[in-house]
C-alpha cells in the first residue's frame, strides 16, 4: 500500500519533448506548421490554433524566453528524429584497440604471424597496441623488445603510424600502432 505522502505521478511524457497540454507557460512564441513566425500568443490561443490546423502544438525550445512552440504533427517529428538517430548511429564508426603481445625470445615464424595479425588490424581500420612481455630474467633485456617494438614499426610502415611511443611499465614495453588516413 502507497504511504499518504506520495504523490501520484503525473502524466508526463517518457521523452524530453513537452506538447498540447503539457505546456505549461502562460505565453509563447508560436511557429505555423509551414514554418511562419506567428509572434508571442497565448497558450490557449495557440492550442486553438493547432486543433484547428488538426496538429499538436509541440515545444521546440523550452529555455527560450518565452518557450518557442511549433504547430506540427507530433507522429511525424518523433518518426523523423527516430531515424535521424539511427542514420547518425549508422555512420559512425568505433574504432577498437587491439592488441598483439609478443615475447623478446619469438621466433622468426612467431613474428611474422603476429606481423599479419597487426597489418589485418590496421587495415580494418583499429589501432593496434604491441606489447613485449619480459618474464623472469628476461627484463635485462629491455633493448631487445625495443629491437622488436622498432622492427613492427618498420615493418608496417607503408599503412600503419606511431601513435604512441614506446613506454615500458613494469615488466612490459608497449608502443600503439593507428592506421595512416587514406588519401
Amino acid at each position: 500500500m502507497a504511504s499518504p505522502n506520495v504523490r501520484p505521478r503525473r502524466n508526463e511524457p517518457t521523452d524530453a519533448v513537452r506538447r498540447n497540454e503539457q505546456i505549461r507557460v502562460r505565453e509563447v512564441r508560436l511557429i505555423g506548421a509551414e514554418g511562419e513566425q506567428l509572434g508571442v500568443v497565448e497558450r490557449n490561443e495557440a492550442m486553438r490554433l493547432a486543433q484547428e490546423a488538426g496538429m499538436d502544438l509541440v515545444e521546440v525550445a523550452a529555455t527560450a524566453e518565452p518557450p518557442v512552440c511549433r504547430i506540427m504533427d507530433y507522429g511525424k517529428f518523433k518518426y523523423e528524429t527516430q531515424k535521424k538517430k539511427q542514420e547518425a548511429k549508422k555512420r559512425q564508426t568505433v574504432i577498437e584497440i587491439k592488441e598483439i603481445k609478443l615475447r623478446p625470445k619469438t621466433d622468426e615464424h612467431d613474428y611474422q604471424t603476429k606481423l599479419k595479425h597487426i597489418r589485418r588490424f590496421i587495415e580494418d581500420g583499429d589501432r593496434c597496441k604491441v606489447t613485449i612481455f619480459f618474464r623472469g630474467r628476461e627484463i635485462v633485456h629491455k633493448d631487445r623488445g625495443q629491437t622488436m617494438l622498432e622492427r613492427v614499426v618498420i615493418d608496417t610502415q607503408d599503412i600503419a603510424k606511431v601513435d604512441q611511443e614506446a613506454r615500458a611499465e613494469g615488466r612490459t614495453l608497449h608502443m600503439m600502432l593507428a592506421p595512416v588516413p587514406k588519401k
